[in-house]
Order: structure tokens, then C-alpha cells, then sequence
């Protein structure tokens, strides 16, 4: 159920699209217009991907991260998209500072056989923090020969 305080619509139906069935580009290039999905309604994400490589590679494999934006269009001279990142924590010890790492993260997915190969990813806790997503992919395996790469999610609210 949607509150009132949204005044504008979700645009989204299950499944949502966030990769349409198409081969990766060449040369390992990140893709360079990733869909944008406005997300704000939901508490929750599950992705659903495809990889198939190419009948030409035996070593296929796919780099892709999340983008987040808390902004629902581009703002004028700030960062407006925001990089899925891994938090490692420091050592803990009695009477000291700890030093932990946070760095920005992305996620390869290498093929184990010739056929087209699913994996999921999720469910991710959003509890409406979020305006906008985007998934960005890359062949980092056989960057001669990009696989074909398709990406589904599933959204809920409360």
C-alpha cells in the first residue's frame, strides 16, 4: 500500500526491466546508458539475472554493480548517483580506535557451462530511502566476444 505522502506514481510493474535481453558491448565498456528506475515506493528488491556467453568464448564471464540516486532527477552540481560499496571491519581490540574500510564494489559473475546460466541476487532492504536505480554491466570474461546479459527485478512494498 502506497501512502498519500507520494504524490507521484511508482511507474513500475512486476517484473521490472532493469537490463533488456541484449549482448554486453565489447571490449569489457561499461554500458553506457543504464535505465533508470525509479524505486521510492518499495521497502524491497530481488534481481534476477541471465548470462549467456558467447558461443565463441570458453571463459565468459560478467562485472555489474547497483547505483543508487536519493535525488528523483539530477541536481545541479552535486553527485547524483551513488555506488554499491563493501564494508570491512577493523580488527576490534580492548582500548583502541578501530580502522575500518569501505571502498566501492562491483560483482563478476563468471559462467560454469556453455548454456545460458541464471543467478539471484537479494532481496535488498530498501524501506524507501531510495529514488532512483540503476544496474550497470560489463563482459569482463571474453571481451572479444560479449555474452548476452538480462536483468529482472522484483519490488514490494509493505
Amino acid at each position: 500500500m502506497l501512502p498519500i505522502a507520494y504524490p507521484h506514481p511508482t511507474g513500475q510493474a512486476n517484473p521490472i526491466t532493469f537490463r533488456a535481453a541484449a549482448a554486453l558491448a565489447a571490449q569489457g565498456a561499461w554500458d553506457a546508458s543504464p535505465t533508470e528506475i525509479p524505486i521510492i515506493a518499495y521497502d524491497w528488491l530481488t534481481l534476477y539475472f541471465s548470462y549467456d556467453e558467447d558461443a565463441d568464448a570458453t571463459d565468459g564471464a560478467v562485472d555489474w554493480y547497483l547505483e543508487y540516486s536519493p535525488y528523483s532527477i539530477d541536481q545541479v552540481g552535486v553527485q547524483n548517483w551513488f555506488q554499491m560499496t563493501l564494508y570491512a571491519a577493523g580488527v576490534m581490540a580492548a582500548g583502541s580506535d578501530i580502522q575500518s574500510n569501505i571502498q566501492r564494489e562491483y560483482i563478476t559473475y563468471a559462467a560454469t557451462d556453455a548454456a545460458i546460466e541464471a543467478f539471484v541476487y537479494g532481496p535488498l532492504q530498501l524501506e524507501r530511502t531510495i529514488e532512483r536505480i540503476r544496474l550497470v554491466a560489463r563482459e569482463s570474461g571474453d571481451t572479444d566476444n560479449p555474452g548476452l546479459f538480462h536483468v529482472v527485478g522484483v519490488a514490494n512494498g509493505e
